[in-house]
């Protein structure tokens, strides 16, 4: 594989040219770079590119020596997120190998760093996990956490989804989501909650009054718990109300889940409810809503602990969306590198002091 950089060279400076003392190439470099080796801050790009000066001398060029965190900062901040993107984009499509039924998770984040003084603005991140590659596969902002509902789609079509199974959660339960979806040719399970009363009313009436075609259970232990997941799939869609209206509705999904943890003896219970387009299948459905909480447990939780994304006051611009998809890129190299069992956090370190291993994943051949 070529070095994954190169899909940024085309990006429009934003600058005016008399104030470009610094390659635009350089700063996009220095700044991945630093991100993998655990930087989280356009600080910490500044020191991170003084500490390795002599090192990037060598290859970048560096006209005025190492670009301050100011100039990193109104860079990000001018720099067009949709040009970003779809460089990101370019990326992944040429390292992602679509299987049949793949799960395609799409859920939203909130910066929560991003909040102004007021407290009454918030960028909400909506993405896109490839689960087989666990990989992320794009995202769009949102300004509120209400206009995921136009995210959404605009997500969607940027994806290559042709035999994919697109799993979001209730706010994505909306019938021009799943038109979108089936348009590009792809299936989707849809958490239903009270958000579409009727619907989960009509889905609720026909589990008590109607058998189930098919059943799975699935049962975990791990981490001092055994979880136990029980699917159950009616195909028999007479008791919603305008079904016909939900594109390629083809069945009503229930799970049941328990929880139960070992050290306290407490046990929890949640039953929640889906629509999906695929036949009833019980143990592919199983599968795949289990596989939809990896977008939580793989990318959410690893950009708040590994990459700090929670704590970033990033607020200007483009700069929060933009420092966003760069901790996805990273992460994305980073879940690529296959010559290392290491976590996210051991990846890093080892970037930061093997300069080898560094341009290893830059390169894509981690």
């Amino acid at each position: 594989m070529s070095s994954p950089l190169h899909y940024f060279a085309e990006l429009t400076d934003p600058r005016v040219e008399r104030t470009r003392r610094h390659v635009l190439g350089d700063i996009v470099f220095i700044a991945i770079a630093a991100i993998l080796c655990g930087a989280g801050s356009w600080d910490e790009m500044e020191r991170f590119g003084k500490a390795k000066r002599s090192w990037l001398k060598s290859f970048l060029q560096l006209p005025h020596g190492i670009p301050s965190h100011d100039t990193f900062n109104r860079v990000f901040q001018a720099l067009s997120p949709e040009e970003l993107e779809k460089s990101f984009l370019g990326w992944v499509s040429s390292v992602t190998q679509h299987t049949q039924g793949e799960v395609v998770a799409i859920d939203g984040k909130a910066l929560r760093g991003s909040r102004t003084t007021d407290g009454k603005s918030i960028v909400h991140m909506v993405s896109a996990w490839a689960s087989a590659n666990s990989l992320v596969l794009g995202q769009r902002k949102t300004d509120a956490k209400s206009n995921e509902i136009t995210a959404i789609p605009e997500l969607l079509r940027s994806l290559e989804l042709v035999g994919a199974t697109v799993t979001i959660d209730a706010i994505g339960c909306q019938k021009n989501i799943a038109e979108q979806i089936v348009k590009q040719k792809a299936d989707y399970v849809l958490a239903v909650k009270e958000n579409q009363p009727t619907l989960l009313a009509d889905i609720k009436d026909s589990f008590q009054m109607l058998a189930a075609d098919a059943v799975d259970e699935q049962i975990d232990c791990g981490h001092g718990r055994v979880e136990t997941r029980r699917c159950s799939v009616v195909a028999d869609l007479s008791l919603l109300d305008n079904a016909s209206a939900w594109p390629s509705l083809g069945a009503i999904v229930r799970i049941q889940a328990g929880r139960f943890h070992k050290a306290t003896g407490k046990q929890e219970q949640e039953t929640r409810y889906y629509i999906t387009s695929l036949t009833p299948d019980a143990t592919r459905l199983n599968t795949a809503i289990r596989q939809h909480w990896g977008i939580e447990n793989k990318l959410h939780w690893v950009l708040d602990v590994a990459f700090g994304e929670d704590l970033s006051r990033k607020r200007a611009g483009n700069a929060a969306q933009n420092f966003s998809l760069l901790n996805r890129f990273a992460l994305n190299l980073l879940r690529q590198d296959k010559s290392s069992k290491l976590g996210v956090h051991g990846k890093r370190l080892a970037a930061a002091w093997d300069h080898d291993y560094l341009i290893a994943l830059l390169d894509g051949h981690g």
